[in-house]
């Protein structure tokens, strides 16, 4: 899969995503975990955020690259965890296509599974989620830009 597929983008800001994950929060509180396990790189801002408002102090991760920027690929587990993931509530901060999502529920079929953001192909693989968003929109996470001079739209339109 390919850049191409995008058409639609969707930008969250630093603020909004802790705004999200706080929301998300609420639908977690009454549950007791043992821990968190953070899908890098993208779990990893949720997942601290999360242990923070939950309370939890034991975090793992799961490292696996799918993504190299907007270009989906194979699948590169890098680290697993020696568990099941019974009481554990595993955390990333997007599920697509489910291709990562097949693989964790797979590594770790009895955890709790969160995203803050699910595409319409991957929602059926998380227990929970936050916001829907359009299968062709990319999200611009704040990790992954830069703050930059925008030109004054007056001067933008004498050109």
């Amino acid at each position: 899969m390919s850049s191409n597929r995008y058409h639609k983008h969707f930008t969250v800001s630093w603020d909004q995503l802790h705004r999200d994950v706080r929301e998300l929060c609420h639908q977690l509180v009454e549950r007791d975990f043992k821990g968190i396990v953070a899908i890098t790189r993208g779990g990893l801002i949720p997942a601290a955020l999360i242990a923070r408002e939950l309370n939890v102090r034991l975090i793992d991760t799961i490292c696996i690259k799918s993504y190299d920027h907007m270009d989906q690929g194979g699948l590169d587990v890098m680290k697993g965890v020696d568990h099941d993931g019974d009481g554990w509530l595993l955390v990333d901060d997007l599920v697509d296509t489910g291709k990562t999502a097949r693989k964790v529920r797979e590594l770790l079929p009895k955890a709790h599974f969160v995203t803050v953001y699910a595409k319409p192909e991957g929602k059926p693989l998380v227990d929970q989620y936050l916001t829907e968003v359009a299968q062709d929109c990319w999200i611009q996470f704040p990790w992954d830009m830069g703050i930059a001079y925008v030109e004054p739209l007056a001067d933008q339109i004498k050109r």
